[in-house]
């Protein structure tokens, strides 16, 4: 509990592991199975650079960059604090929040640099991704009221949105009012949480209170109205917003704006305006800051659309352009797939497993993994799997998830049981895959009689461990086992 409430706050009224076992089952699998602002500048080429180099490498969330921050110092190494705030910028922009964080107290726990109000307003931020909204409020709580200025509100209100509670948003927006706050950002903070909520007279309000206070709509404000058209199937509302971002001198139009006209007219089945938005786009990504980022929406826009050839133009086109990356990959040959060009895909992953400097990304490999478990192709998928940790690859739990459901159609029963295991120790916290799956794995499994009672109640229990079943269901699925007569009520007792 909150020491001091959001009334105290704001002055404004509001309502009142399983992973070390996963560790030692895993060791036991069988090994044959084997915010709305712009996206920061890259950290300069400097000395700063090199230092963001080696916390980039760190992609583990569970792994501290601490470390890597003291050895810099004591290698004699100088950083300055807008060295810090670059990187921390950068690794908020790759969701790499815990990282962030880190980067963020020892900033000043360790190099003893003060904090202003933009580092406030940004741990606050760090701290509801990494610990969530109570300690978020805490730490807002605990900083001194002069350092509470707008874009430390403007943060609070962006957490508030995040976790969609409303009540508090709103008293928050409603204290920057008092402030004299006057600013787009946090209009269109909540205008993007009532998009997310559905509420149209809300957001069409916020859009209104701006007008009449003479607040600049920006290129989000257009955006976050276009998703709403979209959502709407409002194509007549698209088209109006459109020509006002068009129209408006103030705003510097980026791909991005194109991006989102373009995914609201997909959405709402006009693929011809989609094109026109997307050809656009087009001749904006060289001027953008983050040309792979908008090259990556591009290439799955344009899947959207279906039009095959226009996918292998782009992709050929900025291959001379710019550096292609693995994230460029995952979304070419996952449009490919999407595409059910499978053919075309496996020539594109062809030429990733060719380009040197590239890690092997297991989610490349995957997208083929799972179309040829889903044609029946079980062998060309073992093949690709096996390569692929030949070349230190590491399996995640889609694939071994895809390999279980492609066994138990090819009635390879002990095969399934191992790949689901082998799915279940390596999936990460809080991730449920489909009931659906698991439960026709255990139904033909045990109609089959190929696993005997007692590999039934391990498996049973591995899914109870991870929180796919709660104990009710676990025992009664236990029970029924014990009846032989899984194959019958599983689906029963687990959907009611």
């Amino acid at each position: 509990m909150m020491e001091l409430s959001l009334s105290r706050l704001l002055s404004c009224s509001s309502p009142q592991s399983s992973a070390a076992y996963k560790k030692k089952l895993f060791s036991s699998v069988s090994s044959s199975l084997l915010l709305n602002a712009p996206p920061p500048p890259p950290p300069s080429p400097d000395d700063d650079y090199s230092l963001y180099r080696r916390i980039s490498r760190i992609g583990d969330p569970s792994i501290s960059v601490v470390p890597v921050l003291d050895n810099w110092i004591q290698q004699k190494k100088f950083v300055e604090k807008a060295d810090l705030q670059r990187i921390i910028k950068e690794l908020k922009f790759y969701k790499r929040f815990k990282h962030a964080l880190e980067i963020s107290h020892w900033m000043t726990d360790k190099r003893y640099f003060p904090l202003s109000l933009d580092d406030i307003a940004s741990r606050l931020h760090l701290i509801f991704k990494v610990h969530g909204l109570e300690q978020a409020e805490k730490y807002f709580n605990d900083t001194p009221q002069h350092m509470k200025g707008y874009v430390v509100y403007t943060s609070l209100l962006n957490s508030y949105c995040h976790a969609k509670s409303v009540e508090k948003a709103e008293c928050v927006m409603q204290k920057l009012r008092d402030m004299g706050y006057n600013q787009t950002l946090a209009y269109n903070i909540l205008m993007k949480l009532y998009y997310s909520l559905g509420n149209w007279e809300r957001l069409d309000n916020m859009m209104k209170e701006m007008e009449e206070k003479g607040i600049n709509f920006d290129m989000y404000t257009y955006t976050i109205r276009i998703s709403a058209h979209a959502a709407a199937s409002n194509i007549e509302g698209i088209d109006k917003i459109v020509k006002m971002m068009e129209s408006n001198s103030r705003i510097y139009m980026e791909s991005s704006a194109y991006g989102a006209a373009a995914s609201g007219y997909l959405k709402v089945g006009s693929v011809e305006k989609a094109l026109e938005m997307l050809k656009k786009m087009e001749k904006l990504i060289t001027k953008s800051k983050r040309r792979n980022v908008a090259f990556d929406l591009l290439i799955r826009l344009y899947a959207g659309t279906g039009k095959k050839n226009e996918l292998y133009r782009i992709w050929n086109s900025y291959q001379r352009k710019m550096k292609i990356l693995n994230k460029d990959y995952i979304s070419m040959i996952g449009s490919l797939v999407k595409l059910d060009d499978i053919e075309g895909a496996e020539k594109i992953f062809e030429e990733w497993e060719l380009r040197r400097g590239l890690s092997y990304d297991f989610r490349i490999p995957d997208f083929l993994i799972e179309a040829y478990c889903r044609r029946g192709e079980l062998g060309k998928a073992e093949v690709l799997l096996k390569s692929g940790i030949g070349k230190g690859g590491n399996p995640l739990f889609h694939t071994w998830l895809y390999l279980a459901g492609a066994y138990v159609k090819d009635d390879q029963f002990p095969k399934a049981v191992e790949a689901l295991k082998t799915s279940i120790a390596v999936c990460p916290l809080n991730w449920k895959p489909s009931k659906d799956a698991l439960v026709t794995c255990l139904e033909i499994l045990e109609r089959r009689g190929d696993v005997e009672e007692a590999e039934a109640e391990e498996l049973i229990q591995l899914l109870k461990v991870e929180g796919f079943f709660s104990e009710i269901v676990q025992d009664k699925l236990l029970n029924l086992v014990k009846d032989g007569q899984l194959q019958y009520k599983a689906n029963s007792q687990i959907y009611g």
